[in-house]
């Protein structure tokens, strides 16, 4: 039933862009993703009903793009068009998995595009592909690489984890940029910020592949701990330190194993720049003993699916994952983004 919804959900967005509005990305099949994993079915319908309206139609291909020219339209994104076509074509002549290992390590150096939300939308198509191949599927998937490919950016002060902080300490240590303005001109800034390279290899390496699941879900549980006192910085943005990284965690089993290390590297360096980017330089402000006490798992799923608002329903989805973990301060950062995020803060 819930594999006949996803699909159906997928069809309805099909024909729309990755993004609207001029650059806003298209959130519809995540969230409708993760209204069902939150066992939610029942309001999908309705919501992709109401998202819908707010999208454009998708972008025409106009030059072709193969195999032996794809370096340089590679960050264009006015060929968005040409690259969601090159996928769509390449999924139908060659298993998923293969063109996933092949495309991977040449669209990851470039995760932070459109705040990474190429990346978090191939997470998402990744899991569902693993759970049973169908048309659907395929073409989201196709989309998904072909947004990621189009906004592909690099990111500035690239070093490797090389220090000895575990990731929660590792999180704390990013610099407060302190800046104002878009996504891209945050992270331009890094390359200016001269703590910033430091505290990218600060964090302890892994060193073996099988240790990185693990070190993935630990740097999830980071990113949600860190967003409950971080998050008047930025409510919608500081989601993405913690859904980036899920997203490589829900594409690793479908990776070879060799490019599982840098997948986590690249995780952990896009969470920390999102982070860097977004974080206040100013301490949440006091809050009530009535407003820090604990809400319940099913409490917190009710308070995101009541925004309508698809940046807290795919963060509370992570919420859940994290709170199953045992991390003690997921519940509470769930019911802190859905707050912000239903007053439109």
């Amino acid at each position: 039933m819930a594999d006949g919804l996803l699909d159906e959900a997928y069809e309805r967005f099909h024909h729309t862009g990755p993004e609207f509005e001029g650059w806003l990305s298209n959130h519809g099949p995540m969230a409708a993703d993760a209204l069902i994993r939150l066992c939610r079915a029942d309001a999908v319908d309705g919501w992709v009903d109401e998202y819908a309206q707010r999208l454009e139609e998708a972008p025409r291909a106009r030059w072709p793009i193969s195999e032996d020219d794809w370096r340089e339209p590679l960050g264009d994104p006015s060929r968005l068009g040409d690259w969601c076509a090159l996928f769509a074509g390449e999924v139908r002549r060659a298993p998923w998995e293969d063109l996933l290992a092949r495309w991977w390590p040449r669209l990851l150096p470039g995760a932070i595009a459109s705040a990474t939300h190429g990346l978090i939308r191939t997470g998402h198509a990744v899991r569902a592909l693993r759970e049973v191949v169908t048309t659907q599927r395929l073409d989201e998937f196709a989309q998904a690489l072909g947004y990621w490919a189009a906004r592909w950016q690099p990111l500035p002060g690239q070093r490797l984890p090389g220090g000895h902080a575990d990731v929660g300490a590792a999180t704390d240590g990013v610099p407060v940029l302190g800046v104002s303005g878009g996504v891209r001109t945050r992270i331009a800034q890094l390359d200016l910020t001269p703590a910033w390279p430091s505290a990218l290899g600060g964090l302890r390496p892994v060193t073996q592949p099988a240790a990185v699941p693990a070190a993935l879900d630990l740097l999830v549980d980071a990113a949600v701990t860190h967003y409950e006192p971080w998050a008047h910085g930025s409510p919608i943005m500081l989601v993405h330190a913690a859904t980036a990284p899920r997203a490589a965690a829900l594409a690793l089993p479908a990776l070879p194993i060799e490019l599982h290390i840098p997948t986590y590297n690249t995780a952990w360096a896009v969470s920390a720049a999102i982070s860097a980017a977004y974080r206040p330089s100013t301490p949440a402000l006091p809050r009530s003993d009535v407003e820090l006490s604990t809400p319940s798992a099913e409490d917190v799923t009710d308070l995101a699916v009541a925004t309508r608002d698809e940046h807290a329903i795919k963060f509370v989805e992570v919420v859940q994952e994290s709170h199953r973990r045992g991390n003690p301060y997921a519940l509470v950062a769930g019911a802190r983004a859905a707050a912000l995020l239903a007053t439109g803060s």
